[in-house]
């Protein structure tokens, strides 16, 4: 009986909250997909991919020295005095970290392209979503791509509006 009045009121709630904000508009677009449409995006990612290549290939270039140090120190190791020995022992070990930070820090950097070069492209889809959403009144749009909407048949599908709202065919 306590169960039954409780789900009767809660009922009567989300019922009565409906009627008085009125319909509910919800839309929904695939954002993944409406960023890769954008000619913006193949350009941002090409720079991004230069310039992993460009930091590629300096991370090359320090493994080179590094193994040509290896090899020599290898090399000559029964010829060296202790200190000579121990020097290069350093220089080694040095040119080892240098790698290891270049590579630490070379990631970031290129994260860091990354979201510096896609940036104004997400300013300017969100800027056209919020039109869309207020030229035909959506309540809610939802983006798909996310994984948070499990079901949307019910809701339209904003993305031709989007697309059109940014001059995409």
């Amino acid at each position: 009986m306590r169960k039954g009045f409780l789900l009767l009121a809660i009922t009567l709630l989300f019922t009565g909250m409906g009627f008085a904000q009125g319909t509910l508009k919800i839309g929904y677009l695939d954002s993944q997909k409406l960023m890769s449409m954008m000619p913006e995006s193949d350009s941002a990612q090409a720079q991004v991919k230069r310039y992993a290549q460009s930091l590629q290939a300096q991370m090359q270039a320090m493994g080179n020295e590094y193994k040509n140090k290896v090899q020599d120190y290898q090399n000559n190791q029964g010829t060296m005095s202790d200190l000579i020995r121990q020097t290069k022992e350093k220089e080694i070990t040095d040119l080892q970290q240098r790698i290891q930070a270049f590579q630490g820090s070379a990631d970031q950097d290129i994260q860091k392209k990354q979201q510096d070069l896609y940036q104004p492209i997400v300013e300017k889809v969100k800027n056209a979503i919020e039109a869309v959403g207020k030229e035909y009144h959506y309540t809610y749009i939802l983006d798909v791509s996310q994984g948070t909407v499990l079901f949307y048949a019910n809701g339209d599908d904003v993305l031709p509006l989007v697309k059109k709202k940014l001059g995409l065919k």
